[in-house]
């Protein structure tokens, strides 16, 4: 271990209906999870107009989520999130220590219990994660024979990032994946699900990672990608090692630097907020998010 962090997070959210909505019922993932070097020291959510119902609940990830109703006439929908999380930064694990990358998805597929079995789940497409020839093959160029299993993923980290340019105008989150490969561009969001395509298309674990990235570098740093919005990344299992996670839209690994908020499948999984309204026709959403930190 090598130092700390400690950090406060607001996260706004807004809704703007084009006409009233008589009432409405939302999920939300946006309480930073305690565990594997990150510590939740404060949380406190403020939802407006004030919500008739609001209840807590941990989902199939361990996730804690939001469930909150509001049943009075509305024509926006405000929550704001406070965090103080603290972090604490650990050296990489290193690649020549993770085992040769064809080991893995034997080990997992047979494995009769505990965290490699837990893992095999994640080797399978998801709703936002589809499968396809083209992204097998540009994965197996970082997986020759022999070659241990982080490194591989580290090499693809820099090429994704390297291939693929980051334009927030270019894609929605209804954006297929195929498309989002065609163009190379998009957001966190795509650069995730696509390094995750490739890996699970190897047999390979990999999770979707929702969180926030520091927005103010340090001195003479550059400002990272997905400043001042949710971001996202992938984790990585391998055994004996655990879970790593990788950063392909600044090619990083994440550190002190990275608050980790939920983890699932994909972005479907663990979206930030969403539910359903009862009228309305249209709406205008306001995201803005930041990232303080208080100690160093």
């Amino acid at each position: 271990m090598n130092g700390s962090m400690k950090y406060q997070i607001e996260h706004l959210t807004r809704y703007d209906y084009d006409q009233e909505v008589s009432a409405s019922h939302h999920l939300a993932w946006l309480k930073p999870r305690s565990g594997a070097g990150q510590v939740v020291e404060d949380f406190s959510i403020r939802v407006e107009p004030t919500p008739a119902e609001v209840a807590f609940s941990v989902d199939y990830f361990g996730n804690e989520v939001q469930h909150f109703a509001l049943q009075e006439l509305h024509d926006s929908l405000t929550v704001v999130t406070r965090s103080e999380v603290s972090l604490v930064k650990e050296y990489a694990a290193s690649a020549f220590v993770s085992p040769e990358w064809e080991s893995v998805p034997e080990e997992v597929r047979t494995a009769e219990g505990g965290e490699s079995l837990s893992a095999y789940e994640f080797t399978f497409a998801s709703p936002y994660i589809s499968f396809a020839p083209e992204y097998e093959e540009y994965a197996k160029p970082f997986f020759s024979s022999g070659t241990p299993l982080l490194e591989g993923v580290g090499a693809m980290t820099r090429q994704i990032h390297e291939d693929f340019r980051f334009d927030p105008t270019a894609t929605t989150v209804a954006t297929p994946l195929a498309t989002v490969f065609g163009e190379k561009r998009g957001v966190c969001q795509d650069f995730a699900h696509f390094q995750i395509a490739c890996l699970r298309m190897l047999g390979i674990p990999a999770r979707y990672v929702s969180g926030y990235v520091r927005t103010e570098p340090p001195p003479g740093q550059a400002r990272l990608l997905g400043a001042d919005a949710t971001h996202a990344w992938v984790a990585v299992f391998c055994p004996g090692l655990g879970w790593t996670e990788f950063d392909p839209t600044n090619n990083v690994i994440p550190s002190d630097t990275h608050v980790r908020v939920a983890y699932g499948r994909d972005y479907g999984d663990i979206s930030p907020v969403r539910g359903t309204v009862v009228g309305g026709s249209g709406q205008r959403l306001t995201i803005g998010v930041t990232m303080t930190p208080l100690s160093e």
